[in-house]
């Protein structure tokens, strides 16, 4: 099996069609014909993944953020240089960003399941990107809401001081507070990360549950789905799952 044959499968589980236009998805690091036995599934290329890959004799990395995003202005041997890493040691890697966030399957239906929302169904915003939306099985208020939410997702919530009874719920894995209004027309409230103060001051001005549960810890939940549905689909190939947080919060 090569990389080029685990790209078409990923392909066909979130078409790279669909990643937003400013995005870089695809075989980004690598040869297309190497052969794989194994490969390390993550949400970034690290330097733990790299060791990783390297302590496991894989061939492949599997990110969901670009290995390379910011054009390369260097690519100079260093151990934070990933990229170098990966080439020097033959370590081919995949990226699946945007695309993977909007399919099926994919990061926002994740973080809806992980919520345990129902009725889900897509929301598209102007630039068209799309997240979800769903019930809550029990109505919450904004306070019960972001308890259950740092239970189900782990890590930190940063939200709303606004009282508000919550039954439908917009979901965007990672920094979705663009997606704001949109979530504000079509929901009780939205879950997403990375929101800057100015998104968190017109959510309040508008009396609106907004929520902020940590980029790692909404877009996590794609890892065990995703390296299960690689590992039933590609029997001959190890997928390792990496699912580190390697930022710590006090």
């Amino acid at each position: 099996m090569k990389v080029l044959d685990i790209y078409n499968f990923l392909n066909d589980l979130a078409p790279v069609s669909t990643a937003l236009e400013f995005d870089n998805v695809g075989i980004l690091v690598g040869d297309p014909d190497k052969e794989v036995k194994r490969a390390v599934v993550c949400l970034d290329c690290t330097p733990q993944v790299v060791k990783l890959a390297c302590e496991s004799s894989a061939e492949l990395i599997i990110t969901h953020h670009p290995v390379i995003f910011e054009p390369l202005k260097s690519l100079v041997k260093s151990e934070s240089n990933v990229v170098y890493s990966c080439i020097e040691k033959g370590i081919s890697v995949i990226s699946m960003h945007t695309n993977l966030d909007v399919a099926v399957g994919g990061v926002n239906d994740c973080l809806a399941n992980a919520l345990e929302l129902e009725n889900i169904e897509p929301l598209a915003d102007d630039d068209g990107f799309c997240f979800r939306k769903g019930a809550l099985k029990t109505e919450m208020s904004t306070n019960q809401f972001a308890e259950f939410a740092k239970q189900k997702l782990g890590g930190n919530i940063r939200y709303t001081a606004v009282e508000k009874s919550i039954k439908t719920v917009s979901v965007c894995g990672g920094a979705g507070g663009s997606e704001l209004e949109t979530a504000m027309k079509n929901s009780d409230a939205f879950i997403t990360a990375d929101i800057k103060h100015n998104v968190f001051i017109t959510a309040i001005a508008n009396n609106y549950p907004l929520f902020d549960a940590g980029h790692f810890h909404t877009e996590r939940v794609i890892i065990k789905p995703l390296t299960k549905a690689l590992s039933e689909g590609i029997k001959a190939i190890e997928f390792i799952e990496f699912n580190n947080d390697v930022i710590k919060t006090l």
